[in-house]
């Protein structure tokens, strides 16, 4: 079974797609992570609802987060 933190350590510097708990979703590349699950994405791009907008960095809590899917 893969352990959810290996699997984010080999994705740094790729880009990720994350499922929030309010039912958005954001891709962006994945700069960092720390035990928690909280992440820093780079270049991020935020869906909700068929809508798409530019955010940039964006710094995640770890309890906000649903799935994340390594691209």
């Amino acid at each position: 079974m893969a352990m959810p933190l290996n699997i984010l350590e080999k994705s740094v510097s790729k880009r990720v797609s994350v499922m929030l708990k309010d039912g958005r979703s954001l891709e962006g590349k994945l700069a960092g992570f720390d035990e928690y699950m909280n992440m820093v994405l780079e270049e991020t791009e935020e869906t909700k609802e068929q809508q798409t907008r530019r955010l940039g960095t964006v710094i995640l809590r770890g309890n906000n987060l649903v799935a994340i899917v390594p691209k």
